[in-house]
């Protein structure tokens, strides 16, 4: 207590001055007979006397340093300090003394805060229309799908706010949705990105391209944003359906899920009914009218899309999804891509190595194989070398290759199991310290990448070994790179509809090069073609390598 009133410039070490004024009559008087000083005070005191020797400080000692006290420091470098803390322990500084909680009245501090910690770079004085980008003004200001030509509130009353306000009553209470989510919406799931979009918290839904353009960019649009608009008073507002943002709410259920509700569903419905509904969703959806799909099978699936996620245009449930750690040995750089599945469109899939395999694990899904589950898995450990271009177009004859490989990998899983010891035994155990029993230690021998490293260098010029698909292969786009940097045998899930029967199939995953890689199923001689997401994703990254292992079994547990 002695320290914390030299450091505050009370006085005595009697305690603070708040809570003097709590003391009554009686204790206060108890208070004012103690000595001055504690025993930690006395210690500090006895030490000081003995540097200065016995002649009480005349000695050749140097004397002890003047008493020196926070509040003596100049406002304006109490202000550069306490900007430089973080937000979280601003409000228990304001309760030290008067003079702190005067000084965290500063809106600089606060200022400095939103911009270190959450990116704000808006200026509250001096917001203006002009110069402002499509998507803002798609978001944050005006909708532009309105047709009545009615203007609405383009900005809050931000003339009056203050950036402690901003902090306290948007960033700091909602900080627990900034991320990257997947909804639950049966088995399509979704990809959604929170982020801090100037003094709007956004939470904008990326679409994969149209159908089958898969190197296109990625699409997005706002469903929720949150802003304040009156002081220590944040607004959540819809930005579902037609007719501009309204009343929504937000709830944090536990950690990493949260869960949004609409409270004005009639501003997602047309004037035309679900007629008018479906065909502007095929629109934005698909890019294209219903007629100009002919295959009757797809049209099935594209309706069964629409009744089944209109359900949730009302409330719907997020759950946090980590982007994929890297690590210097994997094939090419883990994360998102978009993949083409036939009938079903492009879908979302994210690239994970673990050892001496990668899997893709699907983000979006359909109703055969859901979000969640894993489409593909690469054996690293079993390189494929494809004939030449005219032996390749023969379907027959990379089948008998992969076939090849799959035997040898069933042989070499059965050694291994009549190799591993039963249990109970004492013999022919590994030592601790063996890295294929080592839980704490991934597993990174599958291959040697400097040899890849290597192999890649031909290709990365320009020499790639050709590609072309076997004759039979379909593609729903022809336009797949022509040359490959190597291959790796891998398996693909299949499964009936409503993901009945799953069963893995072998096949052939094709690294074309550093963004875009194939995967040829052979059971259903089909080809997909995925390109890798260019989009940036804010707040995605995994706390550690455990914590992305346990979230993808979490996902894929809610679809087995």
């Amino acid at each position: 207590m002695a320290v914390c009133a030299r450091l505050c410039g009370v006085g005595p070490a009697r305690g603070c001055r708040r809570r003097q004024q709590r003391r009554g009559p009686a204790e206060t008087a108890a208070a004012d007979s103690e000595p001055d000083t504690d025993p930690e005070e006395e210690c500090i005191a006895a030490g000081a006397a003995a540097l200065c020797g016995p002649e009480g400080g005349r000695g050749a000692g140097p004397s002890p340093p003047p008493r020196c006290s926070l509040l003596e420091l100049p406002p304006e470098l109490l202000v550069e300090i306490f900007a430089s803390l973080p937000g979280t322990d601003l409000p228990s500084l304001a309760q030290v003394c008067t003079r702190f909680r005067r000084i965290l009245l500063t809106d600089t501090i606060w200022r400095r805060r939103c911009r270190e910690e959450y990116g704000v770079c808006e200026n509250l004085r001096k917001l203006e229309i002009t110069g402002v980008s499509c998507r803002d003004v798609y978001a944050k200001r005006i909708n532009p799908r309105v047709k009545s030509g009615r203007f609405m509130k383009i900005l809050p009353d931000y003339e009056h706010m203050e950036y402690r306000d901003v902090y306290t009553c948007l960033l700091h209470r909602y900080r627990h949705i900034l991320g990257l989510w997947q909804p639950d919406i049966g088995p399509y799931g979704g990809l959604l990105n929170v982020v801090v979009d100037g003094l709007f918290i956004i939470g904008w839904m990326y679409l994969p391209p149209h159908d089958p353009h898969v190197d296109d960019p990625m699409r997005f649009k706002p469903l929720f944003r949150i802003h304040l608009m009156e002081r220590k008073s944040a607004t959540v507002e819809c930005m579902y359906g037609h007719r501009g943002p309204h009343n929504g709410h937000i709830q944090i259920v536990k950690k990493d899920e949260f869960s949004t509700k609409c409270n004005q569903t009639d501003h997602h419905r047309m004037s035309g009914g679900r007629q008018e509904e479906f065909r502007t969703w095929l629109r934005e959806e698909w890019g294209r009218t219903l007629e100009d799909i002919f295959h009757e099978h797809m049209q099935e699936l594209i309706l069964m899309k629409f009744i089944y996620t209109s359900q949730y245009d009302n409330c719907l449930t997020y759950r946090r999804i980590y982007l994929p750690p890297s690590h210097p040995d994997d094939l090419i750089q883990p994360g998102l891509f978009k993949g083409t599945y036939g009938s079903h469109g492009l879908e979302i899939v994210m690239l994970s190595f673990h050892g001496k395999c990668a899997r893709a694990t699907k983000i979006t899904g359909d109703p055969n194989i859901p979000a969640g589950q894993q489409t593909v898995e690469i054996d690293l450990m079993h390189r494929i070398q494809l004939p030449d271009v005219e032996t390749l177009r023969n379907f027959n004859e990379l089948s008998r290759i992969v076939l090849e490989v799959r035997e040898q990998v069933r042989l070499e899983q059965q050694q291994q199991q009549e190799d591993r010891p039963e249990d109970g035994e004492g013999h022919g155990r590994h030592s601790p310290g063996d890295p294929q029993h080592s839980p704490a230690q991934p597993d990174r021998e599958p291959w040697d990448g400097g040899a890849v490293a290597a192999e890649e260098q031909p290709a990365q010029g320009g020499q790639g070994q050709p590609f072309v698909l076997p004759v039979g292969v379909s593609s729903r786009n022809e336009d797949y790179p022509r040359t490959c940097r190597m291959c790796f045998y891998g398996t693909g899930l299949i499964a009936g509809h409503g993901f009945t029967s799953p069963e893995r199939t072998p096949g052939v995953f094709i690294l074309f090069d550093k963004d875009r890689f194939g995967f040829i199923w052979l059971e259903l001689k089909s080809f997909s073609l995925y390109s890798r997401v260019q989009a940036s994703f804010r707040n995605a990254d995994a706390p550690s390598p455990q914590a992305f292992e346990e979230m993808l079994k979490n996902i894929q547990s809610l679809t087995s």
